[in-house]
């Protein structure tokens, strides 16, 4: 089995996650792809939408892809994990034969900072999905995704041509009554 995890804050999940998604499945030979939504990114202090709501909109939107998988792993354990802990769970849980990391151009400034760094990238291939045109190494295969949104512009001014339609109408009532606060 070869398998794919793309994992995130998704605070909130919008059109760029699902660009991800749909280009990982189109481009990676998957035969599953999980989308693992952290419960608190190690490197922020904390975040806006309740963790077990994200899992809630994730499931809504990703529900049409047959090989996509919402996990809950990182919000059971209702701390920071790490990457690696992640990826060793996958590992235990579907003995892959191959496993990719689906990370953003934007993290490829902070990689070597990642916990055991050295050590996931033994045990994951890195596949980068591009973003404000940042230059990306070609060690790295790439995942080309054009949409000009980030979840920390959404909260900020959050509008419903951005989310996914599922749960668009669920995001924008919940948003709007944070920055209305």
């Amino acid at each position: 089995m070869k398998i794919a995890l793309f994992g995130g804050s998704f605070d909130p999940p919008h059109v760029g996650h699902l660009s991800v998604v749909k280009e990982a499945l189109k481009e990676l030979d998957i035969d599953l792809l999980v989308v693992v939504p952290t419960y608190v990114n190690p490197f922020k202090k904390g975040f806006y939408a309740p963790p077990r709501k994200k899992i809630v909109w994730l499931k809504k939107a990703l529900k049409s892809f047959k090989k996509v998988r919402v996990c809950d792993f990182e919000i059971e354990r209702q701390r920071a994990t790490y990457t690696i802990e992640t990826v060793e769970y996958l590992r235990r849980k579907f003995a892959p034969q191959k496993l990719y990391l689906i990370i953003g151009a934007d993290n490829l400034k902070d990689l070597t900072r990642w916990k055991s760094y050295k050590k996931l990238s033994k045990r994951a291939e890195f596949v980068v999905a591009t973003r404000n045109r940042i230059r990306i190494p070609q060690k790295f295969k790439i995942l080309s995704v054009s949409v000009p949104i980030s979840s920390t512009r959404l909260r900020g001014k959050v509008t419903k041509r951005y989310l996914p339609k599922p749960v668009a109408s669920e995001i924008y009532r919940f948003y709007k009554k944070i920055n209305a606060l």
